[in-house]
This record gives C-alpha cells, structure tokens and sequence, in this order.
C-alpha cells in the first residue's frame, strides 16, 4: 500500500536549498539542539566510533559535536548534498546523497544514529525508525530530537483568523508535528529498547511576525504540507494575519511571541547483553533557555 503523503518531499527540497546560502544568519535554533544533542552523549560511559547523522544541515551538527561521544567517523546523510568539512584532528568524514525518509546503508553498520531537527519533514516517521534500528550494532543508540506538538501553534491560529476574515476560508498553513504522547509508543513500534522521550518548550520573541517568517524561510523551515494552497496568499490576508499576532502574542515591549516545542528521543538496539541505563527525562545537563545566550538577537 502506497504511504500517505503528508509532506510535499520536492517542496521541502526546494525551501532547503533556497535556505541554504544564508543558512549561518538563521540557524540559531538548530545550532542550541545540536549542542544539546550532543551534551547528551556526555552521559553515557561509551564510545560510538561510527556515527551516522540523518539530515546534515551545512554541518551545523558535526561543528559542535567536538571528542564527544569518541565519534571517530561521521557519516552525514543528506538530500541537499551540502556536507560539511571538520577541521583537521576531528573525526573523518563521509557524505550520502538521499532522501531522509530512506537509509541506504547496511545492517548492524552504526554505533550510533543521531538526528538534528530533520525527522519532522519525514512522510513515513514509523518507518524510518525501523530501518534505523535496523542499521545500528546490537546495543547501538539512536538519538534525535525534532519539532513537535505546538510548535508556532500562535502562527497558525492567526494565519487560519486572517483567511477566515478576509477569504471566507483556511487552508493547511503550519505542518503537524508529533505529539509528545505518541513520541514514546513511535520507539517502541520500532523495536527499540529503554525509549525514553523528553521534551522542551521554548518561546522566542521577534521583532514582528515578519521577521519570525523572514527567519522561518532562512531556516527552510515554511510551510510544505502536501494539501497546502498552491497559490500566493494575498496580500491583505498576510497584513491582516500580521495584524492579529501583533494584537494577540505580543508582549508589554510590543514584540511578538513564538512558541517551539522540541522532542528528544532515544532508544538502543536491543542486545542480550544489554547494560545500558535510559536517560531519565530532563537530565540533560543544559537547557535550550542557557545556550541561546549566545543569540544576543534572540529572545526567550
């Protein structure tokens, strides 16, 4: 049976690759989870010396990862091609062009599998999780975290008003994201053993909604669902939808707010031997709220 598609994949290629050139300017958000990802490794008494990343993004994630987790080779998995080159002394290196929704590669490969605010653009999530499993060691990690839940719920509510009042109807405008209820029974479908979930909230406050969209389209992250309207929205639709964000989420210095939820996930191929501790929920050793300090642009 053909897998519904909920993403338009050419459509996600094409807002990536436009995003691409001045990625660095919007990237704040994925440069904070990369490094949480990668605060995450800290916590377990073992190496993983061949890694694979699904969705490389410019190489935002092998740029922070750093000694930790013993990476010795990193092999980034990407649709955009657009890989990344550590500096001389860090781990080696290797780039696969493909589809993030497919894992071209050999059972048992991998030590660890990590992701990088990429698995929510994927039409078949179930799917990619089993064959994930698939390509790790025995005892192998996989860790990832992807928006979910909420995410710019606030932008979606003013975008459905401002149809509704100036077009007479609302088209599909935010992607659904993962529900934090369903994250942990997705790892366990997949096979994998000591799933844990966690989650963060994070809100940032922009200047305007348009400069929340102007940033949102330099991250390639606009809006892609497959049933979207295909047309250009009309101008008095967006005025109006800026209109009603200003007057619903804005706060007492008249910026805006924008709420980001982001799930972590991890799970470990099952093994007999298997001695490996879960991570408990929350135990990560920083918070998004502290490392976006270095977004002095930003704020939370």
């Amino acid at each position: 049976m053909t897998q519904a598609q909920i993403f338009d994949t050419a459509a996600v290629l094409k807002h990536q690759r436009r995003a691409a050139a001045n990625f660095g300017e919007h990237d704040f958000l994925h440069r904070a989870t990369a490094e949480a990802l990668a605060d995450r490794l800290l916590d377990f008494s073992r190496f993983f010396p061949l890694a694979l990343e699904i969705g490389a993004r410019h190489g935002v994630l092998s740029d922070t990862l750093g000694g930790r987790g013993g990476i010795e080779t990193l092999v980034e998995l990407s649709p955009l091609g657009a890989f990344s080159h550590p500096p001389v002394g860090a781990f080696s290196h290797r780039g696969v062009i493909a589809q993030n929704d497919f894992l071209p590669l050999a059972a048992g490969t991998f030590d660890l599998i990590i992701s990088n605010l990429a698995l929510h653009w994927v039409n078949d999530l179930p799917g990619l999780l089993v064959q994930a499993n698939r390509c790790l060691k025995p005892d192998g990690l996989f860790l990832a975290v992807l928006f979910g839940g909420q995410t710019l719920w606030e932008l979606r509510s003013v975008l459905i008003a401002a149809e509704l009042d100036c077009e007479g109807g609302a088209s599909a405008r935010v992607s659904p994201f993962v529900d934090l209820r369903d994250a942990g029974g997705l790892l366990q479908r997949a096979g994998f053993a000591l799933p844990v979930v966690d989650f963060e909230s994070v809100s940032v406050s922009y200047g305007s909604a348009w400069d929340l969209m102007r940033d949102l389209r330099g991250m390639g992250e606009t809006n892609a669902v497959a049933t979207r309207r295909k047309t250009m929205t009309r101008p008095q639709t967006l005025l109006r939808a800026v209109e009603c964000y200003q007057e619903r989420f804005s706060d007492e210095e008249g910026r805006i707010m924008a709420s980001f939820d982001l799930i972590y996930l991890a799970g470990w191929r099952p093994d007999r031997s298997q001695q490996q501790q879960p991570l408990r929920p929350g135990a990560a050793a920083q918070r998004l709220t502290d490392l976006f300090m270095q977004y002095p642009n930003k704020k939370v």
